[in-house]
């Protein structure tokens, strides 16, 4: 179990759970607190992977932080917007824009059911990886794998 300032608790079996007042962990698996504890309405699934992020790096935990990295960077791939190369053809040479930022262009914006299934991807992704890795007898990875999709089971579940 780990907690963070911000009131997010990670059990043993990876269920994250946010709350927004301070809350004490007893027995170390319900939370418990002097006033009432309200968990967070509807909190968006990226803002969860991101938050447990950090907690995951604290406790050391190589699985959910490998799955939540490449998960998180799986949805910023998705916000990527290719610049056309039109915008520099009808341009001379001297008239292109050069230097940092010259070539930014808006970054999508994904609703909260386009996040949804790019996780559901990665989650299947490993699961299809890991039934293979089984098949080609390397068990132990077969089983890493599974382990980084129950952790966005997790996530998707909470």
């Amino acid at each position: 179990m780990v907690r963070d300032a911000r009131g997010t608790v990670i059990l043993a079996g990876g269920e994250v759970r946010l709350f927004r007042s301070p809350a004490q962990v007893v027995d170390g698996s319900v939370p418990a607190v002097s006033g009432e504890i309200t968990p967070e309405p509807t909190v968006p699934l990226r803002e969860r992977l991101r938050a447990a992020l950090p907690i995951a790096m604290k406790a050391r935990d190589r699985v959910a932080v490998t799955v939540l990295r490449s998960t998180l960077a799986a949805l910023d791939n998705a916000e990527a917007v290719d610049r056309p190369a039109a915008i520099d053809e009808q341009l001379a040479i001297e008239q292109i824009p050069v230097g940092v930022g010259a070539a930014e262009v808006e970054r999508l914006v994904l609703t909260p059911e386009q996040v949804e299934s790019i996780v559901r991807a990665e989650l299947t992704e490993r699961e299809t990886a890991a039934r293979q890795y089984e098949v080609a007898g390397r068990p132990e990875r077969a089983e890493q794998l599974r382990s980084e999709a129950a952790v966005l089971s997790a996530h998707l579940a909470g």
